[in-house]
Parts: structure tokens; sequence; C-alpha cells
């Protein structure tokens, strides 16, 4: 039995052949899903008025909680959709809006 290795021998790659691996930045996504959680949580002061503030008083925790679920759904839809801004905030305030409003009408009853 030999006591040796197998080498393999690689073609090298050429310095003309880039790759197309862009990174996208995450900050975009963060600001997207934070205005996104601002815009959603001003939605229910637009259908209940003032009298929100009355439900806010005891859920607040439940809302706050929402921001940073936000912010990351953000910074995902930004990155799962290559940069697109437009389509990320638009994605962006649907997703967030729906979880608002499944939150709200979890409170609700």
């Amino acid at each position: 039995m030999r006591n040796s290795q197998n080498i393999t021998i690689s073609r090298p790659e050429s310095l003309t052949t880039t790759t197309a691996d862009e990174t996208t930045w995450s900050l975009p996504g963060a600001v997207v899903g934070f205005v996104a959680w601002l815009l959603a949580l001003a939605i229910p002061f637009m259908v209940y008025g003032s009298n929100t503030l009355f439900v806010f008083l005891y859920t607040w925790p439940f809302f706050l909680a929402l921001m940073p679920v936000s912010v990351v759904v953000g910074i995902a839809l930004h990155s799962l959709l290559g940069g697109k801004f437009l389509y990320t905030c638009i994605a962006t305030l649907l997703v967030v809006a729906a979880m608002f409003g499944v939150l709200f009408l979890w409170l609700m009853g």
C-alpha cells in the first residue's frame, strides 16, 4: 500500500472573469422597516381616532415589540428582493400592516 496523497491540479481563474455577487446593505431595509412600523402605528389612529389612546394605554408593549420585528422584516425583504428599494418598500409596508392588523384584531377580541 502506498503512503502518498492525490494531487489535484486546478485551472487558474482568469482575472477578467468576475462574479456578480454584490452584497445588499441592510440599512435601507432597516429604515424602511422602521418607517413602516411608524405608518402602521398610525393606522388605528386613522380608523378609530383619539379613542385609540385608551387602547394603547394598556397594550403598548405589544405594539412596541413589533418594532424590532418590523426592522428585521425590512432587512430580510431588502436582502431577498435583491436590494430593489421600491419593491422592498411595498412588501415591507404590506407585511408590517398585516402584522399590526393581526395584533390589533387579536387584542380587540
